[in-house]
């Protein structure tokens, strides 16, 4: 039996770094949605483990066992498997590709095996709980703490990335600064988008300014989206160097998404609905 899994981007809606534990480990305090727009795994029992990678994404992706695709597997116990991993999202972009890639195939080997997913999710990266839910939600703590937040409207949105990689560890490294304010200990109601992204205005990502420093390009990008008409917020996702755009409808995404393309056909551009 062949099963699916779809692996969506995940966007940091904002971010912000409110400490640091003696470990080293960051402390997060973050709104995170998901896109309609991401990966696909497929998982069938096979005579030996193996991983397939294909997809406009391929290139340079490794498929040894450091992937977090076969770490992933490995934790959950799965059988003999032959995992192809359709890749669409840039890697080390800042809207979890690897994590959601991980937590694609944890779902599929729980279809597979009827056991639930393990509990040592934080293994394989902060972010992979999160994607293992893969709806919107208050990410907190380590990327432990997780406070479902279904009634968030979704978003038209715009991401962008300028084919440029940046390593999260050296972000973090090159914080100037490790404890910052959280968001507002209660998240309101919103009624529409709009609401939604001026709520957002007034939040952070923490990551942004270091990765403009690591990536001057990053600011560049949001100056182009930021000019693009109709834009209601433009920020980085992550550690970046993937930024997004808000935008009042799909319609007026779908335009800003062919402008860029048209402006800077290098660059990966993708509209896209986030929920």
């Amino acid at each position: 039996m062949a099963v699916e899994a779809f692996a969506p981007a995940k966007v940091n809606l904002a971010l912000h770094v409110v400490g640091q534990r003696k470990d080293g480990y960051h402390l997060l305090d973050s709104l995170v949605g998901f896109a309609d727009l991401g990966d696909r795994i497929t998982v069938v029992p096979a005579r030996q483990t193996s991983l397939r990678v294909t997809g406009p994404e391929a290139d340079d992706i490794s498929t040894g066992p450091e992937n977090m695709v076969l770490r992933a597997a490995v934790l959950a116990g799965a059988p003999p498997v032959a995992i192809t991993l359709e890749k669409h999202l840039p890697v080390a972009a800042g809207i979890g590709g690897g994590s959601s890639d991980a937590a694609a195939v944890l779902r599929a080997v729980s279809v597979l095996t009827g056991r639930p997913a393990p509990d040592d999710l934080l293994s394989l990266g902060a972010d992979v709980p999160v994607c293992l839910a893969a709806r919107p939600a208050r990410m907190r703590g380590v990327g432990d703490v997780l406070t479902p937040l279904p009634g968030l409207p979704a978003l038209a949105a715009v991401l962008v990335n300028p084919r440029v990689a940046v390593p999260t560890s050296r972000v973090f490294r090159n914080l100037a600064r490790h404890d910052n304010p959280p968001m507002p200990e209660t998240i309101p109601d919103f009624a529409n988008a709009a609401e939604l992204a001026d709520w957002l205005a007034a939040q952070r990502n923490d990551l942004q300014s270091t990765a403009i420093g690591l990536q001057p390009v990053i600011g560049e990008v949001l100056a182009e989206i930021d000019a693009v008409p109709k834009c209601l917020l433009a920020r980085m996702s992550g550690s970046g160097a993937t930024c997004f755009g808000l935008f009042r409808d799909g319609h007026a995404a779908d335009l800003a998404a062919a402008m860029l393309r048209r402006a800077r056909p290098d660059w990966w551009v993708q509209a896209c609905r986030i929920s």
